[in-house]
């Protein structure tokens, strides 16, 4: 079976409307291709999407010698890439906030994989906090109060803050739209209940209400819920996080504008309110959450599968809290005016997948963002679309290609190198109903 010819009249579906559907729109139709069609059960922006949010973190770093293996060397690359996008294409570069970044840990376990795996402590780019008073100091006075107990971080100030990436992802739809791509999104025309296959090759997708949108080449971009219209072979898992938001007065906002990103490993981030609506959104750091059920779409195997909730568990506003007792005591006990769960794909060595599928010469996968997606929205796109037209550079081609090798006897509960929590994955099919916030 041979792939079909490509070229600039040819029909192209997307299936999913986040930051990777919509960046993939957006280079397709500026690379000139005129036939341009993406389908999602949501409007954009989706509110299950990982990329529906008032702020990400962005953050590059050049490779430590020592960390130079291949999949570092890809990441290395989409985000230099992503970066660039974010300093210099239009349409992104409004909502890059490029105001620094504070990495932390709070045990000498965590301060060690910082120094091995985050920063490079010899270079004057990183500036050493020690102290709770060197924490204060790195943001305008009244704004971290805490004590910062055994904590210690490095702050960056250049190549790195914090992304709008809702407004990124509607701005990348909207002008996507404007070059010519036709966005179908809502359910139930736009919500797609399987792929298509014509003599084992993908010809498009099936929509609820039961059309068949036929295409030359198809690409699967739907984050999380992508696990449920293609067999992965174990290389995704749905994993979500918790992030809940504090209200603050306009007068507060304003002393919260332009600061670093402040992020502890094992404990929590926390990025500037947003303007609109004065919102300080917190996180907590865990290795994450997943939802696992005898899953009938998989043979009735153990997987995780996602669902949409704007309500976080009581244990994560805990750990939430815990962090600004840490950082800024004086917000620990404001209540929550927003809180919800974050879907993203974990593939089991954290790299992307990008590439045409083996079996199905038709298809494109585009998914598995594992917890660094939207910030690659800028760049990522074009990745997508040098995977469609045959020439992903070497850096990545052989890093993200589907590879189903690595998922082998996977572990679905495996930490994947993140820390904080209760040094677990968890697992919402043990929470009870009375055991998640009220907002």
């Amino acid at each position: 079976m041979t792939e079909k010819p490509l070229n600039h009249a040819s029909s192209i579906l997307i299936v999913g409307a986040g930051a990777w559907g919509c960046s993939a729109a957006l280079h397709l139709v500026r690379r000139g291709y005129t036939n341009v069609k993406v389908l999602d059960a949501y409007p954009v922006p989706s509110e299950i999407a990982a990329g529906n949010d008032v702020n990400k973190i962005m953050e590059h770093k050049e490779l430590k010698e020592a960390n130079f293996d291949a999949r570092s060397l890809a990441f290395t690359t989409c985000s230099r890439a992503a970066l660039k996008g974010w300093q210099t294409d239009p349409i992104f570069q409004p909502y890059f906030h490029e105001t620094g970044f504070i990495v932390a840990g709070h045990t000498p376990a965590l301060i060690q994989h910082i120094k091995e795996e985050e920063i490079d402590p010899s270079d004057a780019e990183f500036i050493s906090l020690n102290t709770a008073e060197d924490f204060r100091n790195a943001m305008p006075p009244g704004v971290l109060t805490g004590d910062f107990p055994n904590w210690k971080g490095w702050l960056s100030k250049s190549g790195a803050g914090w992304i709008h990436a809702q407004k990124a992802m509607i701005a990348a739809f909207t002008e996507a739209q404007r070059l010519g791509a036709e966005f179908i999104t809502g359910a139930p025309s736009g919500k797609v209940v399987s792929l298509l296959f014509d003599h084992g090759d993908a010809v498009g997708a099936q929509t609820e209400n039961g059309v068949h949108h036929v295409a030359d080449h198809t690409i699967l971009a739907a984050g999380a819920g992508s696990d449920r219209l293609l067999d992965f072979k174990k290389q995704l898992r749905p994993t979500a996080w918790t992030l809940c938001h504090i209200k603050m007065s306009a007068e507060e906002a304003k002393l919260y504008c332009d600061l670093p990103v402040l992020f502890n490993i094992a404990k929590g981030f926390f990025m500037e309110p947003d303007e609109d609506n004065h919102e300080l959104k917190i996180c907590d750091e865990h290795p994450g959450y997943c939802n696992f059920v005898a899953d009938p779409l998989h043979g009735g195997e153990e997987r995780s599968v996602p669902f949409a909730k704007h309500q976080i568990p009581l244990e994560a506003e805990a750990r939430a809290r815990d962090f600004l007792r840490d950082a800024m005591p004086h917000l620990a006990e404001r209540p929550f005016s927003f809180a919800r769960i974050c879907w993203d794909a974990d593939t089991p060595d954290r790299a992307f997948l990008i590439d045409r599928h083996p079996d199905h010469p038709s298809l494109i996968v585009a998914v598995g963002g594992s917890g660094n997606g939207a910030m690659q929205m800028p760049a990522i796109g074009g990745f997508i679309a040098d995977a469609l037209e045959g020439n992903l550079q070497k850096e990545l081609k052989h890093v993200v290609r589907w590879r189903p090798d690595t998922a082998v006897n996977r572990d679905w509960h495996s930490k994947q190198n993140r820390f904080g929590g209760p040094d677990k994955v968890m697992d919402f099919q043990k929470l009870k109903e009375n055991e998640w916030t009220s907002v």
